[in-house]
């Protein structure tokens, strides 16, 4: 997968999204409650793309060459929780991509409590927090969604509409994510969203 990971333009596109955030945060102050050793987001599984498990997938072999130990109990707990999880899997617990269409409404009510793999639990911290997928790097601050301008239960508090509006964060205005992830599935044969669990428990 590595060889047709589109790593350039990936780091183009994280690029752009880290600039919104860091633009978005410095207009929400106090308001935004994000701080390493918050793991509010790192609780409950969520759907990741092709991309996303792509750039987990080179952070975890770069973290394997820097940092053997650690690279081996994050691994760990991501077969840990594929055991956990496979036998209600909302999809192919052989494959790990997710199920779509009607069977997809099981996703909503799964593992919501589930600790990401990639959280070590001593420090607070993502072990792979450069290689993070996008739902990580824009969590927090409102991000505009089909349910409308959405933020962290833990942010805003005594803000109001309006104020929480001003901090809007415009993710990939060029919708370059849309663009590499359509690039790289082709290329890859390999289609549908998966979970970070799956990603990183099935790689050797």
């Amino acid at each position: 997968m590595p060889s047709r990971f589109p790593a350039r333009r990936d780091q183009q596109l994280v690029q752009i999204v880290d600039a919104a955030l860091a633009d978005a945060t410095r207009r929400a102050g106090d308001w935004l409650a994000c701080r390493p050793g918050c793991t509010q987001c790192c609780i409950g599984v969520f759907a990741i793309n092709q991309l996303d498990a792509a750039r987990l997938t080179q952070g975890f072999r770069k973290l394997k060459s820097l940092a053997p130990d650690r690279a081996a109990a994050v691994h760990q707990r991501a077969r840990d929780a594929m055991s956990r999880l496979s036998a209600s899997f909302p999809g192919d617990p052989v494959t790990g991509i997710l199920a779509e269409g009607e069977e997809s409404r099981r996703f909503e009510d799964f593992a919501n409590d589930e600790p990401c793999p990639a959280l070590n639990a001593q420090t607070g911290l993502c072990e792979l927090y450069d290689s993070r997928p996008m739902t990580c790097r824009v969590f927090g601050p409102p991000v505009r969604s089909e349910d409308g301008l959405c933020v962290c239960e833990l942010c805003f508090h005594g803000a109001t509409h309006e104020q929480i509006q001003s901090c809007e964060m415009i993710v990939d205005p060029e919708s370059l994510e849309e663009h590499l992830l359509a690039e790289l599935e082709k290329r890859t044969e390999v289609h549908g969203s998966t979970i970070i669990a799956f990603c990183l428990g099935l790689l050797n």
